[in-house]
């Protein structure tokens, strides 16, 4: 494969959205700027914030630190005006409340270099309470280097629709071909960009040494957010997605994938929007149907074996249970 030379190392842009994350900004960012690489510059966006955020920015700005405003358009917008004003080589988009470990992009450059048509990808892992000594990593199944179609059909087996954004580095061309955020969407965005920034490259490389940190249970954060709008989003992205990846490849595979997020969204979403559960339920039927099993745990665990999943779940729904 192309190598590039390391005398000159490549400018890493690194791009962040920020709305509302006081709480969190300050430690995303020191992250960033505590890295072992050095040529990386961070460039952050204020989607109209109405907390602290923006004058914990302002203190925050230096020389490898850029900071921009814009009135409240949403995550995507926020990523696709950063990119916009980026300067690098390779790209990464930080979500405002994660954390990334001091090695990460040093070690994703070193593969990127020798692999530069390629995503890199990374572990992750999730971490409660603001409290990073109760991280733990969440292993999947996508965690090796494959072939782009491969990566994309481990990823979805499971039925988990939410890629991370900040365990990816990608090469500039790449964003350049696949487009860039679709800034109608707002829940699990994530989903359809990166499926089509996957498919454009020939392999997505595992780095086990590169590590997110994902901030877990905020209140108000955008995962948790199940109202029509923010649901209506997610069928959208993974439709989006879905038809990506079946454009390209055409298996057996593919097709179980595909029908196992949607599944999992079925899962999810059940019995609350009847409308978007009979849509995505014609879609496994046109897929040939889902392997998925329905997970719980507990007391959800026990009761939807005797009265089966649904019951269970209209039961919680009606009782306002967790």
């Amino acid at each position: 494969m192309e190598k590039t030379d390391l005398i000159n190392p490549p400018l890493v842009s690194v791009c962040i959205p920020a709305y509302n994350c006081e709480k969190h900004i300050g430690e995303c960012v020191q992250s960033v700027l505590n890295q072992t690489y050095k040529n990386l510059e961070v460039i952050i966006v204020d989607d109209g914030s109405t907390d602290r955020t923006p004058s914990i920015l302002a203190d925050l700005k230096n020389d490898h630190v850029r900071l921009f405003h814009q009135k409240k358009s949403g995550a995507a917008a926020a990523r696709n005006l950063a990119y916009n004003k980026s300067r690098g080589q390779f790209i990464k988009f930080l979500d405002g409340d994660d954390i990334i470990n001091p090695g990460m992009i040093e070690s994703q450059v070193e593969l990127a270099v020798t692999n530069n048509k390629c995503i890199i990808s990374a572990t992750w892992g999730r971490f409660y309470n603001n409290d990073i000594h109760t991280f733990k990593f969440s292993p999947e199944e996508c965690w090796q280097t494959l072939p782009a179609c491969q990566w994309i059909c481990s990823s979805w087996r499971n039925g988990h629709s939410m890629m991370q954004p900040g365990i990816f580095l990608l090469p500039r061309r790449i964003i350049e071909t696949a487009g860039y955020w679709d800034e109608g969407l707002s829940l699990i965005d994530d989903l359809d960009f990166f499926t089509r920034a996957i498919l454009t490259s020939p392999f997505v490389i595992f780095d086990p040494n590169a590590i997110l940190y994902y901030r877990s249970g905020n209140s108000g954060s955008l995962s948790g957010h199940k109202h029509h709008q923010a649901v209506q989003s997610a069928f959208r992205s993974m439709d989006k997605a879905t038809k990506t990846l079946l454009a390209i490849c055409t298996g057996p595979e593919a097709k179980m994938a595909s029908a196992n997020i949607w599944q999992h969204f079925i899962y999810t979403i059940y019995p609350q929007y009847p409308n978007l559960v009979s849509m995505a339920q014609e879609k496994i039927n046109q897929l040939g149907g889902s392997s998925l099993p329905f997970v719980a745990g507990g007391v959800t665990k026990r009761t939807a074996s005797l009265i089966g999943w649904k019951l269970t779940k209209q039961l919680k729904n009606l009782f306002r249970l967790p």
